[in-house]
């Protein structure tokens, strides 16, 4: 009887427990929910208002990989692009800078919404629209002017602006060059969310000057050979691929890692 007395504790102590953390679980999915009630930020940015997450687990994973590259020597500047439009390349771009500034050494991270045609940043950050990246490019505000923040630690950010009259022209001048240089010295990561490869040269220009180039796919979607031109015309110009991101894909989770997260 003994046994069968401790068998019956230990089941109804586990069974407790797996309670205990289904409360939890649920308290903090209410959480969440709250604040994407009461927040302006896009809700598809998982990382913002769930750090702990499934899906900000594998931005984890992804930012681990990015930092481990060439021997632990990362690229710094890196552009994020995609080989035609709705990849989910922006989301992509701010989930992973949110992630990186959370990273264990706390970097400074800017990102910077190079698509002057159809930048959709501040949108995505519920913020106003002001003076951004064609701003500081045609020389109507200066570098303190264009950078700015929200409730993110360790996190920048520059809006594409107001969209000029050549777009391609401006990322390939010496104005561009100068800027990144300066941004260099002042953040550890920068990211460059880019136009699509394929509609226009954009994000080829930007492939040329940045240390790196993370190419967005979306899974079941996109076709191969679509894929495989956007990556011949950025090797064309000499950009360094460094991997690509699967965005839509619906995958099975097993019950243990959501205990374990």
């Amino acid at each position: 009887m003994g046994k069968i007395t401790d068998a019956l504790q230990k089941a109804a102590k586990e069974r407790i427990g797996r309670l205990d953390k289904a409360i939890k679980i649920q308290e903090q999915k209410l959480i969440v929910a709250r604040k994407m009630k009461e927040s302006k930020v896009d809700a598809r940015l998982i990382p913002y208002f769930d750090p702990k997450s499934v899906v900000s687990e594998q931005y984890k994973s992804l930012v681990t990989n990015l930092l481990s590259l060439n021997k632990g020597k990362p690229p710094h500047v890196m552009a994020i692009t995609s080989s035609i439009a709705a990849e989910g390349k922006s989301v992509t771009a701010l989930n992973l800078a949110i992630t990186l500034s959370h990273a264990i050494h706390k970097p400074k991270v800017l990102l910077i919404d190079a698509d002057m045609r159809k930048g959709k940043i501040v949108k995505y950050l519920g913020v106003e629209e002001h003076k951004g990246l064609s701003e500081y490019l045609t020389g109507k505000a200066s570098v303190d002017e264009i950078i700015f923040q929200i409730d993110i630690e360790h996190l920048s950010f520059i809006s594409s602006g107001q969209v000029p009259s050549h777009p391609a022209d401006l990322l390939a001048s010496a104005p561009m060059t100068d800027l990144i240089r300066q941004l260099r010295s002042q953040f550890e990561y920068i990211l460059i969310d880019t136009p699509p490869v394929i509609p226009v040269t954009d994000a080829v220009i930007v492939g040329t000057f940045v240390d790196g180039v993370l190419m967005v796919i979306r899974a079941g979607e996109t076709q191969r050979g679509i894929v495989n031109r956007a990556s011949q015309l950025l090797n064309q110009a000499h950009a360094k691929m460094i991997g690509h991101v699967l965005t839509g894909i619906e995958y099975f989770v097993p019950d243990y890692i959501y205990r374990y997260l």
